[in-house]
């Protein structure tokens, strides 16, 4: 397949994909709730992991950088997953600084801010090549330790938890040490 017919199916169906309602149906046919769209998409993305290393070396953490943005229903689920989920969010809140890092794909935001999602990128050693959501785990000098493909803790339209748990557990810096 030529390159620019590639460029535009890729594109056609990240359109189709980021059309699907972050909603849906529960188990008795009923609309679910939308979920909370979690990703902060006015700050600079570079600045928010700079703090996130800075307090997370002060409480001798990790930082997780929850990479994806609103338009992923799977990032939102991820969210929801942990909000929802106080076994997970206690071994988060015990080892890490866990941020969402909004990343939009569209370069709809300006030559700027198109300039800043490529800087960050680079800077987590370009996770998007994983799909979103991504975690990726900096250490308390804000260097890559581990980048995280979610896929892999993904169970059904959802998450799992053991395998979530394994994840974190396995990335803490005890574990690490």
């Amino acid at each position: 397949m030529k390159k620019g017919i590639f460029t535009s199916v890729l594109a056609a169906v990240f359109m189709l994909v980021a059309a699907v309602p972050v909603s849906g149906q529960d188990a008795q046919g009923g609309q679910q709730p939308a979920l909370k769209k979690v990703y902060n998409e006015d700050i600079n993305p570079l600045e928010q992991i700079d703090s996130a290393i800075v307090k997370a070396k002060s409480e001798g953490k990790f930082v997780v950088c929850q990479v994806g943005g609103n338009w992923c229903p799977w990032c939102l689920r991820f969210a929801d997953f942990v909000a929802n989920d106080t076994t997970v969010s206690n071994v988060i809140d015990q080892s890490f600084v866990y941020i969402h890092v909004n990343y939009n794909p569209r370069k709809s935001g300006g030559a700027e801010k198109e300039a800043l999602a490529k800087a960050m990128l680079h800077r987590l050693n370009h996770p998007a090549r994983f799909g979103f959501p991504v975690f990726v785990v900096l250490d308390g000098e804000g260097h890559v330790i581990h980048i995280q493909d979610s896929s892999f803790l993904e169970e059904g339209q959802g998450y799992n938890q053991a395998k979530v748990l394994r994840f974190f557990k396995n990335w803490t810096p005890e574990a690490v040490r």
